[in-house]
């Protein structure tokens, strides 16, 4: 599992599976959040069996799934206040990264 540190409390990856969460824990995270919509992709593992698998880890998670494209003001919303409830470090992932690493811009341009 590879992984970019984003901020100092805030790094984002590619699909998990519930088999790398103790990974994910050992890395240091606090928190997960999904951004990727189930059955995005034939065979892709569930938010709520990685929801499983965290919570069992003692992780806490969040799921925000935002349709690849279309980040919408309420999954802005949403990931924002994810931020400022969850204990960090947190671990965000959708297929590639990329939709956790759009709304992690998006809310720093809010806060300007």
């Amino acid at each position: 599992m590879e992984f970019r540190q984003i901020s100092e409390d805030y790094s984002v990856s590619g699909q998990i599976t519930p088999d790398e969460i103790e990974a994910v824990k050992a890395a240091g995270f606090r928190s997960v959040i999904c951004n990727r919509p189930d059955e995005e992709q034939p065979g892709q593992p569930s938010a709520e069996s990685v929801r499983q698998a965290a919570e069992a880890a003692g992780l806490a998670f969040r799921y925000i799934p935002v349709i690849s494209g279309q980040i919408t003001e309420q999954n802005v919303a949403e990931q924002a206040e994810a931020l400022e409830e969850l204990e960090g470090p947190v671990f965000a992932y959708c297929r590639s990264g990329a939709r956790c690493t759009n709304l992690y811009g998006l809310i720093q341009e809010m806060d300007e």
